[in-house]
């Protein structure tokens, strides 16, 4: 793994000029810890697409934190994908995050021209070169839509053969499950840096949800707790706060190259556990 970690903030583009405000004052405060880099989502087949450009310029142009845009395949033509990648590089944007992306409701398969993340790193490479440095996704519980954990491990080192520079995980609070991945995927060839990604625990019913969704597993010890606080928010907070230091205190002494936080838009959550483990800023 790579010898210096690197630290990054994920926020997703808002509906409302309230929530896009609340959304800056977050980045700014973010911005004082000196992250590597932000990134920002992009809504199920493009949806978000022109929130998504907007917020990524305003990080990093007014904000001065370098910011990757993720960018998904699904819905999109070559043509749009490409006038995307012309914009970000001609406005010095020097990272993106390439997926193949959710599936709008009631879409049954990918559309758009390209229908893995691998083909997409594939076009970023071809109309670019290596302008950008590509993260693609990691699953290190197995991608919730494949076959077999051996045939999602196959199509993750496909992406990382097919010129990604490194990769970002789905959330997880398993640490071992992080390393089993990586271990796997070693032996597969691939030798860039895989971050763990990071999602704070703040609120037990959408997190349970959102876990169950998208087959990122709560383990039943820390489900069992959360629900047992009810509605104590005060409660579920610092118990997550101290579930997910202790995994990230073990991520990092295991050797991983770093964290991302999904931040759901709030400083606060993600910031508890960057001064827990007494990370640089």
């Amino acid at each position: 793994m790579s010898q210096e970690r690197r630290y990054s903030f994920e926020f997703f583009p808002t509906k409302t000029e309230a929530g896009h405000e609340k959304l800056l004052a977050t980045a700014r405060q973010l911005a004082g810890y000196r992250p590597d880099f932000f990134s920002c989502t992009y809504g199920a087949g493009g949806s978000t697409r022109d929130r998504t450009l907007n917020t990524v310029l305003q990080l990093d142009g007014e904000v001065k934190v370098p910011t990757a845009p993720h960018l998904s395949c699904v819905g999109d033509s070559k043509a749009e994908l490409r006038s995307l990648l012309n914009t970000y590089q001609d406005a010095g944007i020097k990272r993106i995050v390439a997926l193949r992306g959710d599936l709008p409701s009631g879409m049954g398969m990918a559309s758009g021209e390209l229908r893995h993340a691998s083909e997409l790193v594939e076009f970023i490479r071809a109309e670019t070169g290596a302008h950008f440095h590509i993260e693609v996704a990691a699953y290190p519980e197995m991608h919730p839509q494949a076959r077999s954990f051996e045939d999602d491990l196959a199509h993750f080192a496909a992406k990382m053969k097919a010129g990604a520079d490194s990769a970002i995980t789905q959330y997880f609070f398993n640490a071992d499950g992080y390393f089993h991945f990586v271990e796997r995927v070693r032996k597969l060839g691939v030798e860039q840096p895989i971050v763990p990604g990071i999602m704070p625990i703040t609120n037990y019913s959408k997190l349970a949800r959102f876990s169950d969704a998208c087959g990122a597993e709560l383990p039943r010890w820390v489900r069992k707790q959360l629900e047992a606080y009810g509605d104590d928010l005060e409660s579920i907070q610092a118990f997550g706060e101290q579930v997910v230091t202790d995994m990230c205190e073990k991520l990092l002494d295991g050797g991983a190259p770093g964290l991302h936080f999904y931040t759901l838009n709030q400083a606060e959550p993600s910031l508890a556990i960057w001064n827990n483990l007494g990370l640089p800023r």
